[in-house]
């Protein structure tokens, strides 16, 4: 930020240039100049002129840039009405009545409320602006009045521009899985028992965080590893915005140091793989008990004799799609 003169007028003002603006207008309070040549660069952007200028004009003194347009502006109005209009619809006892309906209506408003509040911030802020640019040229020969305008102008320009950036991000397009909740699944990748220790940890740490967020988690399978942690584990994850906040997390994760089985002192490479799948919509299917084949065989492994002697072992056949579920866990063909 830096004091120059402009060659077309002996004013002093305040500017902020970038080096790729091209034409550049300038509104010198409340008198719009068309500044064709200037004396100074700088690698910032230009925000305003904040200093000594004629005050005939009754022209407002607005921000030079607004990233919020009158189209943008006419959007996020659009967007309040929905929401206020979806807050009164939570009064409706047709509403209230519906479980489900109002779990969507609560769904729809929350999706809109920080947009909403970070838009009503904005104009607070709007309206603050235009109070201290009046205070500003209506001090009049009161240096300190004006300098205190001044500063005010800047904290308000500093916080306008961070809630601009906000509101952009906020309007960017989401996943449509956002949402949802998810399926977690944790397997342990290369490094033996070191790899099972290492998906035990991660475990921990997701459950930690899942606590933090106040959502709730349901271990639906899980494989131990022999010298602890585990081999395989399952967690299914409810609350607000699972998949948003934990989509990033699926890949493989690897660790290295002197895991705890070893016994030299030596670092080992292991590795797990993190699967997020998001919950799907729930529908209604009918199965046909005639379009399913099952067969019946012996487990095998461990269970004693019972799992070589008795069948306790079903494969699951749907001839339509081809689809085949086969359980061995269980000792008995009813389970």
């Amino acid at each position: 930020e830096q004091n120059i003169f402009l060659k077309t007028t002996n004013v002093p003002v305040t500017m902020k240039i970038t080096a790729t603006t091209a034409i550049t207008s300038f509104l010198i309070l409340g008198a719009a100049t068309t500044i064709p040549t200037i004396d100074a660069f700088a690698p910032t952007f230009l925000t305003r002129i904040s200093q000594h200028a004629p005050s005939t004009s009754s022209t407002s003194s607005t921000c030079l840039l607004m990233a919020l347009d009158s189209s943008m502006k006419e959007r996020l109005d659009g967007i309040r009405r929905s929401y206020l209009a979806l807050t009164e619809r939570l009064a409706d006892p047709d509403v209230i009545g519906n479980s489900n309906l109002l779990m969507q209506v609560m769904k729809d408003r929350s999706q809109s409320e920080e947009v909403v509040q970070a838009f009503d911030e904005y104009t607070q802020f709007e309206t603050e602006l235009v109070g201290a640019k009046e205070l500003f040229q209506e001090a009049g020969d009161d240096n300190e009045m004006r300098e205190m305008a001044r500063s005010e102008i800047k904290d308000i320009d500093a916080k306008l521009e961070e809630l601009e950036e906000r509101i952009k991000i906020l309007l960017l397009p989401k996943d449509p899985n956002d949402d949802r909740n998810c399926m977690l699944e944790i397997r342990a990748g290369t490094g033996g028992s070191e790899a099972n220790i290492f998906a035990g940890d991660l475990l921990d740490v997701y459950r930690k965080y899942m606590t933090d967020q106040g959502w709730q988690v349901t271990m639906i399978d899980s494989s131990p590893g022999d010298d602890g942690g585990y081999k395989n584990v399952v967690l299914e994850v409810k609350g607000d915005s699972v998949y948003s906040k934990l989509k990033w997390e699926a890949g493989v994760h690897r660790v290295q140091r002197v895991p705890a089985t070893e016994t030299q002192g030596r670092v080992h490479t292991s590795t797990a793989t993190v699967a997020i799948m998001p919950e799907c919509d729930e529908v209604d299917i009918k199965i046909d008990p005639k379009d399913i084949e099952m067969s019946t065989m012996r487990s095998g492994g461990a269970g004693g004799q019972n799992v070589n002697k008795v069948e306790t072992a079903v494969d699951l056949v749907h001839k339509p799609t081809g689809i085949r579920i086969k359980c061995t866990q269980e000792r008995s063909q009813l389970k």
